[in-house]
């Protein structure tokens, strides 16, 4: 079936954001890429012509902590964050999260780390444990996500 783990990071965050920009144009979302990502942004959804969004794409396997520079990941209305999760023998899981909910920490999985006596730059993290992904999962469904944009 999916062996994920035979895919190299970059193969795997390659495949996780064609993945990602499949299921938006399903849901009926014009997809824009763009040609460089220096800005934290892998591509732009349009919903209609006055309703746009900007989506950072993150690819994990085995739940491993993700991370956005808080320098390059400005909170906002209209970022957000589609997350697929890998598990091998499986299909992956996507996951969409509105950037707003860093700002009031709405899941005990999304964390804040200012690093304020380290070299490491600020950051908005998620911090996943297999035992309790469910209730992430059903809360950041893309279906479910997707419906309320």
């Amino acid at each position: 079936m999916n062996n994920w783990s035979k895919l190299n990071h970059l193969q795997l965050g390659r495949y996780g954001e064609y993945f990602a920009k499949m299921e938006f144009t399903k849901a009926g979302f014009d997809v824009y890429t763009s040609e460089v990502d220096d800005k934290g942004i892998d591509f732009v959804v349009r919903k209609n012509e006055s309703k746009y969004f900007d989506i950072q794409v993150k690819s994990v396997r085995n739940y491993n902590y993700i991370f956005m520079q808080k320098d390059k990941f400005l909170l906002r209305k209209n970022l957000l964050v589609s997350l697929v999760l890998f598990e091998d023998d499986k299909e992956p899981i996507l996951l969409l999260i509105p950037s707003l909910d860093w700002k009031e920490l709405k899941h005990h999985f999304l964390i804040e780390n200012n690093y304020e006596y380290a070299k490491s730059k600020p950051e908005w993290g998620i911090r996943m444990k297999k035992e309790s992904i469910a209730e992430f999962i059903e809360m950041y469904s893309f279906n479910k996500q997707v419906a309320r944009l």
